[in-house]
């Protein structure tokens, strides 16, 4: 019966979660809550509505019964050890950055088509990051309530950027939406092999490079004091 109602509570969690991450975005109802409580005011509690729900499901993750489906080796710790730079970058890159085209929307002041930034990259640089942080923790991780969190996480994240290319569509219109993505793909890289995208070498954000690399590093610094498991493979400072 513990584990039942273990298992419970972790599938609740993760659906809460996903529907508060589905149903408020919604383009009726997202118009009716700005409507009703500002863009400020909604992003506001929106947040706050994500981050409460993310501990609630971490919580019963961890409550959840320990199924292995593999078991550690070495080798796996370098997968986030290696993902998580990017991550971390793309991160810089995005938070406060403009991009209409993005999930916060509506941040389109300043952007430049011909000059997207970090939307050059990849269109969603957020949800991406979401993305590739979720894909990165998997293979050290082989328990069935954890891959499955992550699992899901990654797939909301995919599933994400699509969603937000129709919405903006249809906010934008199709014309103005293609003129703004015209130096962007949803496909990382694609739009700089294609010629599409150049980045200009003189413009390049060295402070929100350099704040990637500081996150990276209290990454590396902080997981185990915060997550309880070295970030670092065995052997190196700070992991004994």
């Amino acid at each position: 019966m513990a584990e039942s109602g273990s298992w419970a509570a972790f599938a609740l969690a993760l659906a809460v979660f996903v529907l508060a991450h589905v149903v408020p975005t919604r383009p009726a109802v997202r118009a009716r809550l700005v409507a009703r409580l500002g863009v400020r005011t909604f992003l506001l509690l929106y947040s706050a509505l994500s981050l409460g729900l993310l501990t609630w499901l971490v919580y019963s993750l961890l409550a959840a019964p320990v199924v292995m489906l593999w078991y550690y080796a070495p080798w796996q710790r370098w997968v986030p050890l290696v993902l998580m730079l990017p991550v971390c970058l793309l991160l810089a890159g995005a938070l406060g950055a403009p991009n209409p085209l993005s999930i916060i929307g509506g941040m389109g002041e300043g952007f430049r088509p011909t000059a997207p930034g970090v939307a050059g990259v990849q269109r969603h640089p957020l949800l991406l990051a979401f993305l590739l942080w979720a894909l990165a923790h998997i293979p050290p991780n082989g328990e069935l309530a954890t891959v499955l969190f992550f699992a899901a996480m990654a797939v909301f994240s995919g599933i994400g950027m699509r969603a937000v290319d129709r919405k903006r569509q249809r906010s934008l219109g199709a014309e103005r939406w293609h003129d703004l993505a015209a130096a962007t793909s949803l496909l990382p890289g694609r739009a700089l092999l294609a010629g599409r995208w150049r980045p200009d070498p003189r413009r390049l954000p060295l402070l929100r490079l350099g704040l990637g690399v500081a996150l990276y590093a209290a990454f590396l610094l902080l997981h185990r004091p915060v997550i309880g498991v070295p970030a670092l493979p065995p052997g190196w400072p700070g992991t004994g």
